[in-house]
C-alpha cells in the first residue's frame, strides 16, 4: 500500500453518526441509572454499587478500565516497530491476576473499605494514609489528561476530526454518566464499550486480511520483517522489549494497577461475594487476552501493509501512534462509517479510563480527604461528589510501584511498622523519580533499545527532507538515529545505563526499593513488637491453595471413612459366609439330601 499524502482521506457524515451513537448510547446508561437509582441517597452506595454486582460485567468493566485509547493506536504501533514479543504480557497477565486474587483483594475485601487509601490508615496511621491519597489523585488526574489528549491530537492529524470538538464531547459525555449514575453506570458503559472496541478491531482486521490475500500471507511479512519475536531471551535490562522485561516487569506494572489501584480495587470490592470478586478477576483475564490479541494481529496487519513504504520514515505521518488510524483511513476510507467504528473504538477505551479515574477519584477525595475532616451527612456527601468530577480530568504520572511497595508490605510483612512504611515509600518515589525523569532528559538510544528495521524503498513518492523517527531502516539510518549517535559522546555515564533502563523496570525499581527500605526501617525501629489485628495481613485461610488443601484434606478423611465402612461391611459378609457354610445342621441336611439322587456311573467296559 503506497500512501500518496499525508491526509489520505477524512470523516465524512456517516463516521461523526456512528461516533455519535456511541456517545449517545454511553449517556444513556448514565441516565438509566440515574433513574434506576433515585432513591438512594448513600454515597456508599454511588461509589461500590451497593455491593450488589455479579462477576460477569465486572470482569468486562476490568478490562475496559486501563485498555484505553493509547491501547488502541500505540499498541500496534508498538508491535509494528518492535515485533510481536509484546503480546507476551498476556503470560504477565495470568501471574497479575493470581496475586492480585491471592493476596490483596481478600484482605480489601474482607475490611470492606471503599478507598483502597483507608488501609493504610488501617494499617499504619493517617500521615501515611494521606501521602498515598496525594500521589494516587496527581498520578491519576496526569494520567487522565494524555488519555484524553493525545489520542485526539493523533486523530486530528491523521483523519482531520476536530481536536477540542472530540476532547470536550468525550470529558463531557463521560462526566454525565459517571455523575448521574455512579458505579453501576461506569460498569455497564464498560461492558458497552469493551464490544465497540473489539468491533473496531476487527473492522480493521478483516479488511487488511483480504487486502493481503489471508493470515498466512500476513504472518509470513511478519516473519520474513523479524516480527514474531516472541522469545527473546536476552538478558540485557536496556532491550525495551524481552521475555524477562516482559514477564518480570510488566507484572510489577500491571499489579500495581489490579492489585492497588483504586479504580480495580473498587470494581471488584462492588461484587456481591467474594467469589464473585475472584470470578471477576479470573473472567477478566479472558477479556485482557482477546484485546492483546486484537491488537498485536493489527500491529503485524500494519506490517504487513507497509512493509515496504513505511509511512513514518517517509514523512507522511509525524508520530508513531498516528500509523493506526492512518492505515484506517487508507484501507476504510471506501466504506462509509468504518473509519468511524474504529474512532468510536479508540474513545470507547479513553471513556472506559477516564470514567473509572474519574470514579476512583471521587471515592478517594470523599473517603481519605472530606469524611475524616468533617461531619457532613452521606446526602451532603453525595451532592458533592455529583459536583466534583469535571474538576478530576486533567494529567498523569507513573508511582504505582512505589505505592504497589507499600501496600505488599502492610500486607505481607506483619511486623513492618509507619515509621518503616514511610521511609520505604518516600525511597521508592525518590529512585521511580530519579530513573524516570532521567530516561525523559536521556532517551535510550536505538542500539539500546533495538526497534526493528523499517523502509521506503517501495515508496512511489518523495520523502520529506526533515522526516525522522526512532527506528533504523535496513537501507539507510534515520536523521533523528545519525544526530544521537553523533552525540553519544555528550552523553553522562547514566545516560546509556540507568536511564536507558526498558520503562518496564520503572515499577520494580520503586516497588523492591520500598519494600527494601520499608524492611530495614521496620526491623530497626522497634517492628517486631508490633502488635497487629490479623484481619489487616494476609492470612492462610484467604488463599485459593489453601482452600484447595482443605477441600482435599475434607475429601480425603471422607474416603477414608467411606474405606473403613466399606471394611466393616466386608467383614461381616465374610462373617455371615463362613458361619453359613460351617453350621452342622445345614451341613448335614445338605449331604443326606444329595445322597439318594446321586447315581454313579458304570464303567463303560460294563455298560
Amino acid at each position: 500500500m503506497v500512501p500518496p499524502t499525508s491526509l489520505i482521506g477524512s470523516f465524512v457524515a456517516a463516521d461523526y453518526a456512528v461516533f455519535a451513537l456511541m456517545l449517545l448510547v454511553s449517556a444513556a446508561i448514565g441516565v438509566y441509572y440515574a433513574i434506576v437509582g433515585r432513591g438512594q441517597s448513600s454515597s456508599r452506595e454511588f461509589l461500590m454499587g451497593g455491593q450488589s454486582m455479579t462477576a460477569v460485567p465486572v470482569a468486562l468493566s476490568l478490562t475496559a478500565s486501563f485498555m484505553s485509547a493509547i491501547t488502541v493506536l500505540a499498541t500496534p504501533a508498538e508491535v509494528y516497530r518492535y515485533g510481536a514479543s509484546y503480546g507476551l504480557f498476556s503470560l504477565s497477565y495470568v501471574l497479575v491476576v493470581v496475586v492480585s486474587s491471592e493476596v490483596f483483594l481478600p484482605v480489601f475485601y474482607r475490611l470492606g473499605i471503599t478507598s483502597t487509601y483507608e488501609y493504610l490508615e488501617i494499617r499504619f496511621n493517617r500521615a501515611t494514609r494521606l501521602l498515598g491519597t496525594v500521589m494516587f489523585i496527581v498520578q491519576t488526574m496526569l494520567y487522565t489528561g494524555i488519555v484524553i489528549y493525545a489520542p485526539a491530537l493523533a486523530l486530528n492529524q491523521v483523519t482531520g476530526m476536530d481536536l477540542w470538538g472530540a476532547v470536550i464531547s468525550t470529558g463531557v459525555v463521560c462526566t454525565f454518566y459517571c455523575a448521574m449514575g455512579g458505579l453501576k453506570a461506569v460498569v455497564w458503559t464498560d461492558v458497552f464499550q469493551v464490544g465497540i472496541m473489539v468491533a473496531g478491531f476487527l473492522s480493521v482486521i478483516i479488511r487488511a486480511v483480504v487486502l493481503q490475500g489471508g493470515v498466512s500471507n500476513i504472518l509470513n511479512h511478519a516473519e520474513l520483517g523479524g516480527r514474531l519475536n516472541f522469545w527473546d531471551f536476552d538478558a540485557s535490562p536496556l532491550r525495551r522489549y524481552t521475555f524477562w522485561t516482559i514477564t518480570f516487569g510488566g507484572t510489577f506494572v500491571w499489579t500495581s494497577i489490579y492489585g492497588i489501584n483504586q479504580a480495580q480495587v473498587q470494581r471488584y470490592i462492588s461484587c456481591k461475594s467474594m467469589t464473585h470478586a475472584k470470578m471477576s478477576l479470573y473472567i477478566n483475564l479472558l477479556g485482557l487476552w482477546i484485546i492483546m490479541l486484537c491488537s498485536v494481529f493489527a500491529g503485524l496487519c500494519l506490517y504487513s501493509v507497509y512493509k515496504h513504504c513505511d509511512p513514518w520514515t517517509a514523512g507522511t505521518v509525524s508520530a508513531a501512534d498516528q500509523l493506526m488510524p492512518y492505515m484506517v483511513m487508507d484501507i476504510l476510507r471506501d466504506y462509509p462509517g468504518l473509519p468511524g467504528l474504529f474512532v468510536a473504538a479508540a474513545y470507547s477505551g479513553t471513556l472506559s479510563t477516564v470514567s473509572s479515574s474519574v470514579n476512583a477519584l471521587a471515592a478517594v477525595t470523599i473517603e481519605d480527604l472530606i469524611k475524616p475532616y468533617t461531619h457532613m451527612t452521606e446526602k451532603h456527601l453525595y451532592a458533592i461528589q455529583q459536583k466534583e468530577y469535571v474538576a478530576a480530568i486533567n494529567i498523569f504520572g507513573i508511582i504505582g510501584g512505589p505505592l504497589l511497595g507499600l501496600f505488599s508490605l502492610g500486607i505481607l510483612c506483619p511486623y513492618a511498622n509507619a515509621t518503616g512504611g514511610l521511609a520505604g515509600l518516600l525511597s521508592g518515589l525518590v529512585m521511580s523519580l530519579w530513573v524516570g525523569i532521567g530516561a525523559q532528559f536521556y532517551p535510550p538510544l536505538p542500539e539500546q533499545s533495538r526497534p526493528l528495521g523499517l523502509t521506503t524503498h517501495g515508496c512511489n513518492f518523495t520523502i520529506a527532507a526533515d522526516a525522522f523517527n526512532w527506528t533504523a531502516s535496513p537501507t539507510e539510518p534515520s536523521l533523528y538515529t545519525t544526530v544521537l549517535q553523533q552525540n553519544t559522546a555528550e552523553r553522562p555515564f547514566l545516560a546509556d545505563n540507568w536511564y536507558s533502563l526498558s520503562y518496564l523496570y520503572f515499577s520494580p525499581i520503586g516497588t523492591l526499593t520500598t519494600l527494601a527500605v520499608g524492611l530495614v526501617v521496620s526491623l530497626l525501629s522497634g517492628g517486631m513488637k508490633l502488635n497487629l489485628e490479623p484481619t489487616v495481613t494476609l492470612m492462610k485461610e484467604d488463599t485459593m491453595l489453601f482452600c484447595f488443601y482443605k477441600l482435599f484434606k475434607e475429601r480425603v478423611s471422607d474416603l477414608s471413612v467411606s474405606i473403613n465402612n466399606l471394611q466393616d461391611v466386608l467383614s461381616l459378609s465374610t462373617t455371615f459366609l463362613y458361619s453359613f457354610s460351617c453350621h452342622p445342621y445345614l451341613g448335614h441336611e445338605t449331604s443326606r439330601k444329595a445322597g439318594p439322587h446321586k447315581k454313579q456311573r458304570e464303567p463303560i467296559g460294563k455298560q
